[in-house]
């Protein structure tokens, strides 16, 4: 295995990580550029940030809502919902509830809206079809079981962003704590063509209950609406620790452990499928983000990668709780688990589609 001697990533499970004759890997040297465009956590980011509010503020008169996020329970929505409510935003909060919320989560998202006065809507996917399809994706081996929540989510939010015309969509969107993602064992959560076709082939139920939206329809209501997807947290300075400080003291919000741990399925993921399937540990990311921003030396990141990523007895009851809710007997969830990892692209994806339609043409 190859580290990079700036971050942390490493090639032991990514084939796109590339390093220098200095041994620096290709994601944090195309951060530090990208940092030049979109991150300015000082007096230049206070100035467009007053611009910015005062546009949104401008679009929202008379209209109910100035602004629509989606509010997760994890950090960075929840500070970017808080910092919104201190710069009198008037924002329509969006939740999917997918029934892997923990009680910590749903406890801070209540203290949080309700000290903020933010309006939330929470969208509860038919349990029986979304667990269907979550299931299908572990069935075809795939990376990104998130796809179904995700796509969720934002087929819900055009559709109130439709409903209120608001036009701005506020991104928790970081790079103070995630400038550093892995490309690989990934993917769009917007292509329902490959959603549909993993669902057929390992699918039990029909999925008609879910809302789901496609890249194209993403496309088109961007167009129609005129939506403007904006990051502020990108012109603040963001940092996490003193972020979950203030959050505390604003509503009594409770840390849940880690980065994206705020939801049993989310842990899941990032816990143990990732590691156990494709030998990613998505800690790296995290650990090497903050190294960028100045909230971690890469000393004290290495140390915690040598700390196990989260406690047995809670991981198990996480791993359990998945296997028993998505209907897997331990036998089954075992061969799965055993079974070859794969990517999305192994099966039917809409760019295929749009090839095989120019073929046939």
């Amino acid at each position: 295995m190859k580290r990079c001697t700036r971050c942390v990533m490493d090639d032991r499970a990514d084939p796109t990580i590339a390093f220098d004759e200095h041994g620096v890997c290709n994601y944090c040297t195309r951060a530090l550029e990208d940092a030049k465009t979109v991150w300015f956590p000082n007096q230049e980011g206070q100035r467009r940030l007053q611009a910015l509010v005062e546009e949104i503020k401008r679009d929202g008169k008379g209209k109910k809502y100035d602004c629509i996020m989606g509010i997760s329970g994890g950090l960075d929505s929840s500070y970017l919902a808080y910092l919104g409510s201190q710069w009198g935003l008037r924002i329509l909060g969006v939740h999917v509830d997918d029934g892997f919320d923990t009680d910590i989560s749903k406890n801070n998202i209540r203290k949080l809206c309700s000290a903020a006065g933010i309006d939330l809507v929470t969208i509860t996917p038919d349990a029986e079809q979304f667990n269907d399809l979550t299931r299908a994706y572990m069935l075809a081996g795939v990376p990104n079981l998130a796809v179904p929540q995700d796509n969720v989510l934002f087929a819900c939010l055009y559709g109130y962003m439709r409903e209120h015309h608001i036009r701005y969509f506020l991104s928790g969107a970081n790079f103070a704590l995630e400038s550093i993602l892995q490309r690989g064992n990934t993917y769009t959560p917007f292509d329902v063509v490959n959603i549909r076709a993993i669902h057929r082939r390992f699918g039990r139920k029909p999925i008609r209950k879910l809302r789901l939206i496609s890249r194209y329809r993403v496309i088109l209501e961007q167009k129609l609406l005129g939506v403007r997807t904006v990051a502020p947290l990108n012109l603040v300075p963001y940092e996490r620790d003193r972020a979950f400080e203030e959050l505390s003291a604003f509503c009594g919000f409770e840390y849940y452990g880690s980065k994206h741990l705020e939801n049993i399925l989310t842990a899941f993921i990032q816990l143990y499928w990732f590691p156990q399937k494709f030998g990613v540990d998505k800690r790296t990311s995290h650990l090497s983000s903050m190294i960028l921003s100045g909230q971690m030396s890469r000393e004290q990141a290495l140390q915690e990668l040598e700390k196990p990523a989260c406690d047995e007895k809670l991981l198990a009851q996480y791993i359990d709780t998945v296997r028993q809710r998505l209907g897997f007997s331990q036998e089954e969830f075992d061969r799965v688990m055993a079974g070859p990892a794969r990517q999305h692209i192994d099966y039917p994806t809409d760019a295929l589609l749009t090839l095989g339609r120019k073929l046939r043409g």
